[in-house]
Parts: structure tokens; sequence; C-alpha cells
């Protein structure tokens, strides 16, 4: 191979093929971005750092980041051309978000509208032939978006309800325990005597954490995973029951500590800790799913190959 074809190689594999220009585009392009939604930018960070809940949003961004990085060489393939839909969206969109801020005031329409207006940015800088590997990599920061409080209970009432319910039925089954649920609260009889205080399965252990980290997760193990598309839709819908499974076991597991060794240790770091050991566990199902369905389902394309190797195993052993 010449020198000409290991630099056109290197270019087409590398961001530093990227001319000068582009950076400065993109560069002006970040500049008023985040001048425009600076607010929403700092409050979405504060949010990440203060509310455990969305602790993970950190990590989203370095995701998408990857998931960009892993399609670099498609990327720089192709030239970018910019689109006048682009331009419009874009447009359309910031008027939105001022009258979102002067009338409307709905808070969570407002980071809703910084993400979609880099869509319309990345489709206006780079055209439509880019945007099919520029999308995923957007609409995955949805996952570091905070849900308004009030949606956020709406949500977590129920999943705490279901944690309540199912975390009594397993102590019951425990020889000496007398458990009984009143919404998201259980009461215990343990031998007969009441435990003090009774056990109040709060928003922090709803599951809505685990919920949102691992649905998260689960997109990005379905776009990186090569298998067919219904693979991917069955795997992705299994992060939700995973993730509610994880949480009763969590709720089940925070009450025995509670009621056999003390409640001293089912609360501040022991709960934080069994919460992250539920991580784990939930990608385990998750994993053992997968390989259950690649063992169950085996394409055309893996038959072939397996009774290809087969085959060589065979000329190979009459060989010797």
């Amino acid at each position: 191979m010449d020198n000409s074809s290991i630099e056109n190689t290197v270019t087409k594999t590398s961001w530093s093929s990227l001319e000068k220009t582009a950076w400065i585009k993109l560069a002006v392009i970040a500049f008023f971005f985040c001048a425009l939604f600076w607010n929403n930018i700092t409050d979405t960070v504060s949010m990440w750092a203060h509310d455990d809940s969305w602790s993970h949003g950190f990590l989203i961004p370095l995701f998408s980041l990857y998931l960009l990085n892993r399609r670099k060489s498609d990327i720089l393939s192709i030239e970018a051309k910019p689109s006048i839909t682009g331009l419009a969206a874009m447009v359309l969109l910031i008027l939105v978000y001022i009258f979102n801020i002067v009338q409307l005031r709905y808070a969570y329409g407002e980071p809703l509208t910084m993400l979609a207006t880099m869509c319309a940015v990345a489709l206006f800088m780079c055209g439509w032939k880019l945007m099919k590997y520029l999308w995923l990599p957007i609409a995955y920061l949805f996952f570091s978006i905070p849900v308004p409080t009030r949606l956020y209970r709406e949500i977590t009432t129920p999943l705490r309800y279901i944690a309540a319910q199912f975390a009594t039925a397993f102590l019951n089954i425990i020889p000496g325990i007398n458990a009984t649920s009143r919404g998201v609260v259980i009461d215990v009889l343990y031998k007969g005597v009441p435990i003090e205080s009774a056990l109040d399965v709060a928003e922090a252990c709803s599951g809505m954490r685990l919920l949102m980290a691992f649905l998260a997760l689960g997109v990005a193990m379905a776009y990186l995973h090569e298998r067919p598309m219904w693979q991917k839709i069955t795997l992705l819908l299994c992060t939700i029951p995973i993730a509610v499974v994880c949480n009763i076991v969590r709720v089940t597991v925070t009450a025995c500590i509670h009621i056999f060794i003390g409640s001293q240790y089912a609360t501040g770091i022991y709960h934080d800790t069994l919460g992250l050991l539920m991580l784990p566990l939930a990608f385990g199902l998750y994993w053992g799913l997968s390989w259950f369905m690649e063992q169950l389902f085996v394409t055309e394309g893996e038959e072939q190959k397996a009774a290809e190797v087969k085959e060589r195993k065979v000329v190979r052993r009459s060989r010797q």
C-alpha cells in the first residue's frame, strides 16, 4: 500500500481529518446554542449532581459521544450538505422555545425543545444522509433530562405500590413473619411482636432510578448488538419488567434487613449500596434473556456457519 492510500485511509477514520472550517462552524454553533439554552443546561446538570435519581445523567452524554465515535468512519465518508428543512425547523423551534418561556411557561417543554433544536441544527449543518448516523446519539440524550416532579410522582406511586405488594407476599412466606400492606406502607409482625416502625416504600425505593438507567442501557445494548430487529425490540421492552423485578428484590431484602438485622442497616449508605447492587442483577437477567433468545432462535446464517465449522472438523479428523 502506497503513502497516498494510507493517508486516505486515515482521512476516513479520524476526526482530525475534518477541515478547520468545519471545526470553526461547529464551535460557533455550539457557542450560540449554549448561550440560548444556558439556563436549561445548568439546571439539568445541577439536577444530576443533587438528585440521586438522575445521577446517571452524567454518563448519558459520554455514551452519546461513544455512539457517535463508533460510526465515525461512516460519518466522515459522507459529505455534509446543509438542509433548508433543518434551518426552517431550527428557526421554528427557537420561536417555540421563546414563546414557551414568555407565554406557556411549561418547564418540561424547555429541555425537550432544546433537544429538538439540537436535532434541527444537526440536520441544517449536515443534511439528511448524515442524520441517519446522528439522530440516535442526539435522541439518546433524552434519558438525561429529568422528569417534572408531578409526572415523576405519578410514575413512581404505582411502582412503589407494586413493590410493596410483592414484598409483602414474599415476607409472608418466611416463617414467623406476618406482613400486611397499606398502600406503600408495610406493617410487620415478627413472632407475634409488631416491628416498631412500619416499612415505608419511599420514592427512593420506587425503582425509578434503576428503571431510567437500565432503560437507557437497554436502548444502547439493543443498538450495539447484531441481531434481528424483533429481538432488539423484545429485549428493549423487557428492560421495564426486569427493572421492576430488581426493585421488588431490593425492597424485600431491605425489609428483611430491617427485621432481622436492624433498621440502621436498612438506611443511609447501606440502602444506597443495596440499590447499586441491583444494577448487576438487572444486567445478569438481561444477558440471561439475551443468551436464551440466541439459543432458541438461530438464524439461517448462523446455522450455515455452524455447519461449515462442523464440516471442517470432520475433514481434519479424516486427514488425521
